[in-house]
């Protein structure tokens, strides 16, 4: 029967539930095991679509066009796998689908209430991911802190998993936080203890305690948890807040929590965990490099969790460049006000990513326009190719006029324009063309350089495309199609002739980038910004040589 794991949090939100959930699905797997994780997120959106960055951070893609929580990218990233729409489940999908049985008379008249109905579907979303995956452990991630009310009814739902499914077959992992009082020098268990306890209110013992510190959490501390909680000492996990993100799975594999859980749901391991590429990533972000700037100009800064997938593969691809990698936050309403130049013209590269909106708009076109003049390697993503796009149109047809349609719907030279299959879109909510389609490169040009195959498949999330009618001209002038749709219809990649590296993708491919497999994208940016640097190749393959 297939195991599954349910995480809560407690006490504060942002607690690190979701790179926990991650963590414990890296240790799994290097166990022989198949795990994939779902997350239960209680706000009442449909999903995160139509959300603003700053209410809710990065939208993250999934291959089927699932638009969902920024969590599911570490769940990808730490893990290495592909995850589905099952796998993320919200409030506003659960009732509208049980509003919609109802119109249609499923219930024969009966009362719909949140037992046993809406209770029933979420049960039956957390029941569908094994079916659809070829996983036997499911993580289930519940969003918020116990003790909100939205959050109630998903907690009720896995209350009574436990009672259909079996002790032996479920465990739930409770994620809190331990304050430091400065004043005093000491950690606080109280409100671990109160979380545990409005946990037990409505029928959910941990089994095990996930105790996150920003100061190590002694033995003494860990005993007083065990014994005011209920759980076995060895079920208290101290996770003091780590200097690099991917050393969670490393810090739980030697508090043993992975050997808790085999233990207390009576599995063994399937092969013997082998940490050695791992450790060796960790090893080598934690070695000096040589540094390189790169300039992300952003509609978002603000909250740079808007930009986390873009964030996680820059680091990717700069350790692999063996270079380190600092991102300078640039808001591109800066550029418009005449500030902020300074920043573009000290750094190594230029990132444009993605967004939506007039707001800005100027300042990344204004950013695309230094990096072209000064040949400054420059990638810029969705938004950021077609920002590419009318500055270079611009320069080429010597007119102010030329944008997208997105933000001028009647300009004279729409270089960018609004996909035909979305003009009678009326709905805003996953209607986008989103998820993966195949993208043909083009040979001998940069970007096919960087894949090194003929045909690959990206993420898209997006409304907006280049318009042939503009294809010859800019072609002529030097403007290069590197990567089309296979019935060569759709521009999915630009890049400049006489430029180091000025590539645009109408794609994400900040989505399929993973640790130790850097997105050629990335990797080749990463490269000519290491040369930008003047930081030579040799000096970067010794500096690797040594980790």
């Amino acid at each position: 029967m297939t195991k599954y794991l349910f995480l809560t949090g407690g006490v504060v939100s942002s607690v690190g539930k979701g790179v926990t959930a991650a963590a414990i699905g890296k240790l799994l797997k290097e166990r022989g095991f198949r795990p994939t994780i779902q997350k239960l997120d209680p706000y009442i959106n449909v999903d995160p679509g139509t959300m603003s960055p700053y209410q809710h951070g990065e939208v993250y893609v999934l291959d089927d066009g699932a638009e969902t929580d920024l969590d599911l990218g570490h769940y990808e990233r730490f893990i290495d796998i592909s995850l589905n729409q099952a796998c993320n489940v919200t409030t506003g999908q659960i009732y509208s689908h049980v509003i919609a049985q109802e119109r249609h008379g499923d219930f024969l008249g009966g009362t719909i209430q949140v037992i046993p109905h809406i209770t029933n579907e979420i049960k039956r979303r957390i029941r569908m991911v094994p079916r659809v995956t070829d996983a036997d452990v499911v993580l289930v991630e519940i969003g918020g802190t116990v003790g909100d009310i939205e959050s109630l009814p998903f907690l009720e739902a896995l209350r009574q998993m436990r009672s259909d499914l079996g002790r032996e077959n479920t465990l739930f992992i409770h994620v809190t936080w331990l304050p430091y009082i400065g004043a005093t020098g000491e950690i606080k268990t109280k409100p671990t203890q109160h979380s545990v306890r409005e946990l037990r209110s409505i029928g959910i013992s941990p089994d095990v305690i996930v105790a996150r510190s920003d100061h190590p959490v002694g033995e003494e501390l860990r005993e007083k948890i065990a014994l005011f909680c209920d759980v076995e000492k060895r079920a208290v996990i101290p996770l003091t807040t780590a200097e690099l993100l991917y050393e969670v799975p490393l810090l739980l594999e030697h508090e043993r929590l992975a050997d808790y859980i085999l233990d207390r749901m009576g599995l063994e391991a399937k092969q013997k965990p082998d940490w050695t590429e791992w450790e060796r990533m960790i090893a080598a972000e934690k070695t000096s490099r040589p540094k390189v700037r790169i300039t992300l100009v952003g509609k978002y800064v603000e909250l740079q969790d808007a930009y986390m997938s873009v964030r996680e593969a820059v680091r990717h691809a700069a350790l692999d460049a063996g270079v380190e990698a600092e991102i300078v936050w640039l808001h591109s309403t800066e550029l418009e006000k005449g500030k902020g130049w300074e920043e573009i013209e000290s750094s190594h590269g230029v990132i444009v990513p993605g967004g939506f909106g007039s707001r800005g708009i100027e300042g990344k076109i204004l950013a695309a326009k230094l990096a072209r003049e000064r040949k400054i390697p420059y990638l810029g993503l969705c938004l950021g190719m077609q920002v590419m796009v009318i500055e270079f149109g611009r320069f080429i047809l010597g007119s102010d006029d030329v944008n997208s349609t997105e933000f001028n719907r009647n300009t004279p030279h729409p270089v960018i324009d609004i996909l035909p299959e979305q003009m009678a879109v009326g709905d805003l909510g996953g209607t986008m063309r989103l998820g993966l389609y195949p993208c043909r490169l083009v040979p001998n040009t940069v970007a096919g350089e960087a894949y090194g195959v003929s045909l690959v498949d990206e993420r898209h999330r997006h409304r907006f495309e280049f318009n042939n009618t503009y294809r010859e001209i800019f072609a002529e002038h030097g403007m290069v199609f590197s990567g089309l749709s296979p019935d060569n219809r759709l521009v999915e990649i630009v890049e400049l002739r006489d430029h180091p590296f000025m590539v645009g993708s109408q794609f994400h491919p900040e989505f399929m980038s993973r640790p130790n497999r850097p997105h050629p994208l990335f990797r080749k940016f990463l490269q000519e910004v290491a040369k930008k640097a003047d930081i030579r190749k040799e000096k970067r393959e010794e500096n690797l040589a040594k980790n």
